[in-house]
């Protein structure tokens, strides 16, 4: 089923189709879902609607303490993916061209981008483009985004809605035309129409067991746990406040005054045999270090995240081996992340491709299917030993340059550091310049 007939069946071909499908009630879920999601990462966290208590008689205020977890894993995630800039390896006219792209488009921070925003929402949805003959890409926020599918799971067109000063806009994308609206003075008119160069939107997503069309924020698998340890840490801290003080208690006879005194300082005179003391409840520092560091333990391993990470663990004399077992949990959840955004990146490629192609710069399937991408982690190792495994692989025939380059921490752009190797090898003395002549300069210096 093409556009032209899902509107035809769906909506009786009304042109203004795009504003019910956008105010479907699973599009509306989708997006209210995200705007919780973006609100909890703002600081509205559940402990935060905690109501108050009565306490000695008088209104108590509980604590309510906001533990803003939630942004250290994500940031760890994303960071330990792409700190480390993405290389783009293959054929060296095509890996040139699409190098010289990826430096005038920003693609490195895009793509630092594009992943904070899948790890956090579950999905987010990226558009390439031409901008005074120089390609672009702008990226579509999950709460703007409206992928429209057919019968057989297809997507064939995009709608991108938002709202400014009280004004609705709509940018529908099909694969050969975008059209632009608005409902500016109260009724909706056509603003734009262009021609679509590049075709449908990127859509980035995570893995979602339920709905393959749409990804799942890894917020959803932590909130539960972070929950709990803001409402033991706010309901250890009451406890401690508030029973701390303790219960005066007399027992016997008190010879001179009645009750306490108000006064600081002030003495109790007690018959003999009689006594005074504090009785207040014992903090139990011991269960609740138990119960926090269980819960600390499970959200870390829901979130891969290895507690040598934020010194958790005694890392003195820790061999580079012993670290990445360390780090094993987040090694395989960067696997997963880095399908997604591969799954992204090569739909890119392509669209760029197209936008090349009308600017008559064309590369063969051949130089086309050469290009891939490398994704280092940003896993701690020792630099030393890299290089000296490298040398040994090479002084036996056991690896190339190339694969040298691309796997030496320090060259993140690989085809430009051929080029300066060669640069180099090629560079000569000049003729003019005698023995003699270069023994006397050397002599100066």
């Amino acid at each position: 089923m093409n556009l032209k007939e899902y509107i035809k069946e769906k909506y009786e071909g009304r042109s203004d189709w795009f504003v019910e499908e956008v105010q479907s009630v699973t599009n509306q879920q989708r997006v209210m879902n995200v705007m919780n999601l973006k609100n909890y990462l703002n600081g509205q966290h559940k402990i935060l609607q905690k109501p108050n208590e009565k306490f000695g008689g008088k209104e108590y205020v509980p604590r309510k303490i906001v533990l803003n977890h939630a942004l250290t894993l994500t940031n760890f995630q994303v960071s330990f993916l792409l700190q480390n800039p993405v290389t783009i390896i293959g054929k060296e006219r095509i890996v040139k061209e699409y190098q010289k792209i990826n430096r005038q488009g920003k693609y490195d921070r895009l793509n630092y981008r594009i992943m904070d925003k899948m790890i956090k929402f579950g999905q987010v949805y990226e558009y390439v483009y031409l901008d005074k003959n120089v390609i672009r890409s702008k990226l579509i926020d999950a709460t703007e985004g409206f992928p429209v599918w057919n019968d057989v799971n297809e997507m064939i067109a995009f709608i991108q809605a938002y709202m400014v000063d009280g004004i609705d806009y709509y940018i529908v994308y099909s694969e050969d035309v975008v059209e632009v609206y608005d409902n500016k003075g109260g009724e909706l008119r056509m603003t734009g129409r262009f021609a679509n160069l590049s075709g449908l939107p990127i859509i980035y997503k995570t893995m979602n067991e339920i709905n393959e069309n749409e990804g799942k924020s890894e917020l959803e698998n932590w909130i539960s746990i972070l929950d709990s340890l803001e409402d033991l840490t706010s309901r250890a801290v009451d406890a401690y406040y508030k029973y701390i003080t303790g219960i005066p208690v007399i027992t016997g006879q008190q010879l001179k005054g009645e009750g306490l005194p108000d006064v600081i300082g002030a003495g109790l005179v007690l018959d003999d045999g009689a006594s005074f003391e504090f009785v207040s409840n014992k903090f139990d520092s011991q269960a609740f270090d138990t119960l926090y560091e269980t819960l600390l333990n499970a959200l870390y391993t829901v979130a891969h995240m290895p507690a040598i990470a934020v010194g958790r663990t005694d890392i003195s004399n820790v061999s580079t081996e012993a670290v990445r077992i360390l780090y094993q949990l987040a090694m395989m959840k960067a696997v997963q992340n880095e399908q997604f955004m591969r799954e992204g990146i090569e739909q890119r490629f392509e669209r760029i491709r197209r936008l090349l192609a009308y600017k008559g710069v064309t590369f063969t399937d051949d130089e086309f299917v050469s290009l891939g991408l490398v994704f280092q982690y940003a896993l701690p190792s020792s630099d030393k030993e890299i290089i000296e495994n490298m040398k040994a692989l090479r002084e036996m025939g056991g690896i190339s340059i190339h694969t040298m380059l691309e796997q030496n921490p320090y060259v993140h752009d690989v085809q430009q550091e051929l080029t300066r190797l060669k640069e180099e090898n090629d560079t000569t003395y000049s003729s003019g310049v005698d023995n003699k002549t270069q023994d006397v300069v050397l002599m100066k210096m």
